[in-house]
């Protein structure tokens, strides 16, 4: 799929911008008729369905580490929201609904935010990692994704990445939200903490799972664009297994499209 070149928006437009798709977001948590989840449960559920960690001070290409010292900051603060939250069968789950706006009052710092694939910085920056461990996490239970917008630019080139290329989940207050629904009968939980070394997340059920699954990517593809551009394309698709590890479905999950900020074919090292 071919892309089109960036255009460069004035401040006034992205401002304007933003103030009207969050009017837009808040008039749809009071009117779209969604049970959100709100209910925070300090005992754990039995079943752990999925889990997953993601280390937290990451050396990135020209980015100082004091941003990812401020990461953690603002992930521990967010954590706390979320920790121990349930999603009830019928109940959606919405990252924004749970952590409201990243202020400083709340003791949120500045912290490494992509714009319009740039790194740049801003209250709360960050918590990108929390919402793609969550979405990650998402994909290996039978929870519903409703909501999720992908990363337009491809900043950093691959280093050490353990999962497929665009499968993470982007977040903006709080247009860009991260929505789950629980459309099975089981009650769900989701675990958020940190340790030393690692932002750790779990889904846990008052049942035991019954399916397993494997999340992966086909048909990925680097292509330069008319406009003298790169750009980075797959599909993420996952294999379903019964406890037997049997194979009774492989589902198409989401495609991916994204504009590379680095050159294709780096050699190891350039990272």
């Amino acid at each position: 799929m071919p892309i089109k070149q960036p255009i460069k928006r004035n401040q006034l437009r992205i401002y304007l911008g933003t103030k009207y798709y969050r009017l837009k977001r808040y008039w749809e948590w009071y009117t779209d008729g969604k049970r959100y989840a709100k209910q925070k449960e300090t005992a754990k559920l039995k079943h752990v369905i999925f889990t997953h960690k993601t280390v937290l001070l990451r050396q990135l290409k020209d980015v100082d580490m004091w941003l990812q010292h401020n990461k953690v900051k603002n992930l521990t603060i967010a954590a706390k929201s979320l920790n121990g939250i349930l999603l009830k069968p019928g109940e959606t789950f919405s990252y924004w609904k749970l952590l409201g706006n990243t202020s400083k009052s709340k003791g949120y710092v500045d912290g490494m935010i992509l714009h319009y694939g740039k790194v740049t910085t801003g209250t709360g920056g960050g918590l990108c990692q929390l919402s793609n461990l969550i979405y990650w996490m998402t994909l290996h239970t039978p929870l519903l994704v409703t909501e999720r917008y992908r990363h337009s630019f491809d900043v950093f080139p691959d280093s050490k990445r353990s999962q497929p290329f665009g499968s993470g989940a982007t977040c903006a207050y709080n247009y860009l939200d991260l929505q789950i629904k629980n459309d099975t009968n089981a009650t769900y939980q989701l675990v958020i903490y940190l340790t030393d070394t690692h932002l750790v997340g779990e889904w846990r059920a008052d049942v035991p799972p019954t399916r397993t699954y494997e999340v992966y990517e086909k048909e990925h593809s680097m292509t330069q664009e008319y406009w003298g551009g790169y750009a980075r394309h797959n599909k993420i698709h996952r294999k379903v297994y019964n406890l037997n590890q049997e194979l009774i479905d492989d589902e198409y999950i989401t495609e991916n499209n994204a504009i590379m900020m680095y050159e294709p074919f780096l050699p190891d090292g350039n990272s």
